[in-house]
């Protein structure tokens, strides 16, 4: 009696060869390639396409995320998009027939100064006027959410409050990453691994083709969906794009009974904490201050977030790391997205999401595919164009969501 094969990816789909031609190209097959790749076939009819990733895929900073889902961003159109975001989250595991472990236990965002105070209250208002589901909390109210958090007056940050979203929540990213890749194979779409490109033909200032270690590839769209390595594979194309990269580093437990009930943030300690499906506690902290495309970071920053997750959560005292990791992320100025067309006609950008790369995974896919599809960007993409920063109307999110993350 033969025993029916696990759905993990190496069963999912072929690893065909390239043809010569499509009509769309996307490099990078992590969430935000693949979702882009999902809605140009499902949503915008455009099947003709490959997904070229050097690697496998979804084993960059896809798997290296700690996974957190939210929209209570503070300017117009970071909510926006966010927001567009969890309402897509809400929706795809029955479009995509696929369960995503979508779990929306809310995030907490402490207060633990007068300033954070005003400043996520502030918040909270900024997101009743957009429709974002927010409330502010009180330290009892906070303790009644999440019993763990430590709300003493005697403690080196005390909780002064919190902001609260209920919609928000953790995915699985591996589950995201299979479902839209599944749903984009059923469609057509060519999903190639192993395959590195190291050029960008280009004539007349618009793309004709991409030089791949598999051949080439003739096209007249080119999408860049390649997370922590945007500068490098735009400047195959002769674009320069104003983003930093530096590692961002995580870290989780060995596994527990469930003790963690929410998320919660806090950006003037630096860390945050979820607990994982499976039990472990993920925490994450800031990104490392250095430019940098190692997946790895400073010890110290880890030492940072460990001391201040112990103090915030006493009980985590008793627990163990089982593993740390790091990825890379794309910054720019203004820690905001870039959803574009560039100078080269027909090469379209989707990158400098920062620590926002996961929680805009399904956004990031629909309005980038409408942005390829029809050669202008989704309204909701329009503000987070390159052009803003010739003209100074930047998104700045620095600190304004309570994190980066």
């Amino acid at each position: 009696m033969t025993q029916d094969l696990p759905e993990h990816p190496e069963h999912l789909w072929r690893n065909p060869e390239p043809r010569s031609s499509y009509d769309v190209v996307i490099i990078g097959g992590g969430g935000h390639g693949l979702a882009t790749a999902y809605f140009l076939a499902a949503h915008y009819g455009i099947r003709n396409v490959a997904v070229l990733e050097r690697g496998w895929l979804a084993g960059g900073n896809m798997a290296r995320n700690t996974a957190i889902i939210r929209s209570n961003y503070l300017w117009d159109e970071s909510a926006a998009i966010y927001e567009h975001s969890l309402k897509l989250w809400e929706r795809l595991p029955v479009e995509l027939d696929y369960d995503l472990l979508f779990s929306q236990r809310g995030v907490l965002n402490l207060a633990h100064t007068p300033g954070d105070v005003r400043e996520a209250m502030r918040r909270v208002n900024a997101n009743a006027l957009n429709g974002v589901d927010a409330e502010w909390l009180t330290p009892s109210e906070v303790a009644e959410v999440c019993p763990i958090v430590n709300v003493s007056d005697n403690i080196r940050y005390p909780v002064m409050g919190a902001t609260f979203q209920p919609r928000a929540g953790i995915a699985k990213h591996d589950h995201v990453a299979w479902a839209f890749a599944r749903g984009a194979d059923r469609l057509g779409v060519d999903l190639i691994q192993g395959c590195e490109v190291t050029g960008v033909r280009t004539a007349g200032g618009r793309v004709t083709a991409v030089e791949t270690t598999r051949g080439t590839i003739h096209t007249g769209k080119l999408g860049l969906c390649a997370a922590g390595r945007s500068t490098q594979v735009a400047e195959l194309a002769g674009i320069r794009l104003p983003i930093q990269s530096h590692p961002l580093q995580a870290l989780a437990s060995e596994l527990f009974e469930p003790v963690h009930p929410t998320v919660v943030m806090s950006n003037h300690v630096h860390v945050y904490v979820s607990q994982a499906h499976k039990g472990e506690l993920v925490m994450g902290a800031g990104v490392d201050s250095y430019v940098g495309f190692g997946q790895r970071g400073g010890f110290h920053v880890i030492e940072r977030q460990l001391a201040a997750a112990v103090e915030l959560f006493p009980i985590f005292a008793r627990a163990h790391v089982l593993r740390t990791w790091g990825g890379i992320v794309d910054v720019t100025l203004d820690a905001s997205p870039i959803i574009s067309r560039t100078p080269v006609d027909g090469v379209f950008v989707n990158c400098g999401w920062g620590t926002g790369g996961f929680k805009g995974t399904p956004a990031a896919g629909d309005v980038f595919a409408h942005t390829i599809a029809h050669d202008e960007p989704h309204p909701l993409a329009a503000p987070f164009s390159l052009e803003r920063f010739e003209t100074g109307a930047l998104i700045d999110e620095h600190g304004a969501a309570a994190v980066a993350h």
